[in-house]
């Protein structure tokens, strides 16, 4: 995992923007709580956070529409 990463030419915050948007797309929201204070602390701000969630509505749909009040709860809980 610490090679896959290493060799990935992208900054933190937009990994783990590009992270959110994976576990918005595919429906695996427990993982919100973390990974969004992660990107919170990375400097990402809420509108940032909703955009990863919602990049995946052309190729999913709603699901990620679902995944959004997941999302905001977890930034804005500890502001």
């Amino acid at each position: 995992m610490q090679k896959l990463d290493a060799s990935n030419a992208l900054d933190n915050k937009t990994k783990t923007l590009a992270y959110l948007a994976v576990l918005a797309a595919t429906g695996l929201t427990s993982g919100f709580p973390f990974h969004v204070q992660h990107a919170k602390s990375l400097g990402a701000s809420r509108d940032e956070v909703i955009g990863a969630v919602l990049v995946g509505l052309p190729a999913v749909g709603h699901k990620v529409i679902q995944a959004l009040p997941a999302a905001l709860e977890a930034y804005d809980s500890h502001e």
